[in-house]
């Protein structure tokens, strides 16, 4: 389970990376959305914005990744990613879920931009060479919604806790999986235990 505008995720992606990688032929990592936090066109709370901003600071401490700090200053957060979270969904139908991920991580981290206005997504969709127009009517759907929030509600059903986690299915049935944010191993092993 994951969202586009999780910072942990962000910092855990180089793993996830490394892991799907090396994961057996048999087991395949199907990314599914948690929506973090719903829509709203609040102003984030001041005290809210220094505590993610914190948390910035602690994942770069820690593991390493790199952040723009120049969000903070540039633009009008807002605890909304349900936003991104369609935006994935709008990108799949076009084959390109995994590359909107990877596209609202960078602009948000890396680039400052606001991946809570569609406006933001669309111009990502543009960028990645999808039909901008066909996004732009899926981003705002009512049945692109209701998939994310059929998606969410599958995602807290499962034994987890917080983003990102990761979930093996084995015969219908659902297993946690260890994470750990530097080392792959940790997962590819506990994987290879719940199958044996």
């Amino acid at each position: 389970m994951h969202d586009p505008m999780c910072s942990w995720c962000w910092g855990y992606q180089p793993t996830l990376s490394s892991l799907e990688k090396k994961l057996p032929k048999n087991v395949q990592l199907k990314y599914l959305l948690g929506g973090l936090a719903a829509d709203s066109s609040v102003v984030m709370p001041e005290d809210m914005q220094q505590f993610l901003q914190q948390t910035w600071h602690k994942i770069s401490d820690q593991l390493g990744t790199e952040f723009n700090f120049d969000f903070w200053r540039l633009n009008i957060p807002r605890r909304s990613t349900y936003p991104a979270n369609r935006a994935v969904l709008a990108a799949a139908k076009q084959h390109a879920g995994k590359a909107m991920i990877s596209a609202i991580q960078h602009a948000y981290y890396l680039q400052a931009i606001n991946p809570s206005d569609d406006h933001q997504l669309i111009t990502l969709s543009q960028n990645l060479g999808l039909d901008s127009q066909q996004f732009s009517r899926d981003l705002t759907s009512e049945e692109l919604n209701r998939q994310l929030l059929e998606q969410i509600h599958f995602a807290r059903s499962l034994p987890i806790q917080g983003f990102p986690s990761l979930v093996l299915e084995v015969s219908g049935a659902y297993h946690p999986v260890g994470l750990d944010y530097k080392n792959a191993q940790v997962s590819l092993e506990h994987i290879q235990q719940l199958l044996n």
